[in-house]
């Protein structure tokens, strides 16, 4: 099979081009390389992957280039680019959400709609779509409220994915991934940062009282969820992809504290606009449809968090 991923130098992106080519797939990596963070973590990335010859990066816009050259060549479309953050979602940046998640997402579909091939498509949706539920564990068939600007793009582009399997063929499959973690991860991502803090000494701080909840997901759980989705007929549904266990930000600091030996000292500050209260996935229809199984823990997670973190500060 032949994959294209889009937002290969990222998180999730890069490691599921990992993945791919490990398992024998031909893979093109796609990335606009932006400068939301440090673009010497994507480099170091896309190094990485070029080691491997059934690897091939194009550095590429989706708004802007043609992409039917590249569809032309793939079966299937892992959708993983797109702006991410909900604090920078406010404000004067809000248009990179506009173009980066609501225009790319168009932008790739009519492309794959002018070709008329029977490409897949499975996007990398959002948690952030239900915003601050009252349904926890949340299903797919809780209504939408999106509680930041991100959240809003995020699932724009999910009624994107919809509308052209609907109207056009497209086979789309959209998951909501919650709250996702370990090696590679982001550097304004929490963990990252709580990890990074320890490591130097320096405060961890929380926004909120810590109690607030979340359903934390270890990047290669993520990478499975995406994997079934591209290989089971599951056209035009909408998956929670979830770690399956909803723990507070205070709980996940006495986990660090343990996997690292390491005691955090905390600083509690205001909770951020668009930050919701708790997140909890309920992943019954991926288990039935997908097969999904959450297999990383934690505690364990964590662990190989810390280790990666570790090797860099």
């Amino acid at each position: 099979m032949a994959y294209l991923v889009t937002g290969c130098a990222g998180f999730i992106g890069g490691r599921l081009c990992e993945i791919l080519v490990q398992r024998g797939n031909f893979v093109i990596g796609l990335d606009a390389l932006t400068d939301y963070y440090d673009l010497r973590i994507k480099q170091n990335n896309l190094r990485s992957l070029q080691t491997y010859e059934r690897f091939r990066f194009i550095q590429s816009d989706l708004v802007t280039n043609d992409l039917k050259p590249i569809l032309e060549q793939v079966d299937c479309v892992f959708h993983t680019a797109g702006q991410p953050g909900v604090r920078g979602s406010w404000g004067e940046q809000f248009h990179l959400y506009l173009r980066n998640n609501i225009q790319a997402t168009q932008r790739l579909l009519e492309s794959i709609k002018s070709l008329h091939r029977n490409i897949k498509v499975v996007f990398s949706s959002s948690s952030s779509i239900y915003g601050n539920t009252d349904q926890l564990p949340t299903s797919e068939t809780a209504l939408p409220r999106p509680y930041s600007p991100y959240g809003a793009t995020k699932l724009a582009a999910e009624h994107l994915c919809s509308l052209y399997c609907v109207n056009y063929g497209i086979p789309t499959v959209s998951l909501r991934y919650f709250t996702v973690y370990g090696p590679g991860q982001r550097p304004d991502m929490a963990f990252h940062i709580f990890i990074k803090a320890l490591l130097q000494n320096a405060p961890i701080k929380i926004l909120g009282d810590g109690s607030q909840t979340r359903d934390f997901t270890y990047v290669d759980d993520i990478v499975a969820a995406n994997l079934l989705a591209a290989e089971k007929s599951v056209e035009g549904e909408i998956f929670n992809i979830g770690g399956g266990s909803r723990v507070s930000l205070r709980e996940t600091l006495s986990i660090l504290e343990t996997v690292s030996g390491l005691t955090p000292t905390i600083h509690y500050e205001p909770p951020t606009k668009g930050d919701v209260r708790d997140t909890s996935a309920d992943t019954n229809k991926a288990r039935r449809l997908l097969g999904y199984e959450p297999k990383t823990g934690l505690e364990e997670g964590l662990r190989r968090q810390f280790g990666w973190e570790k090797g860099i500060y």
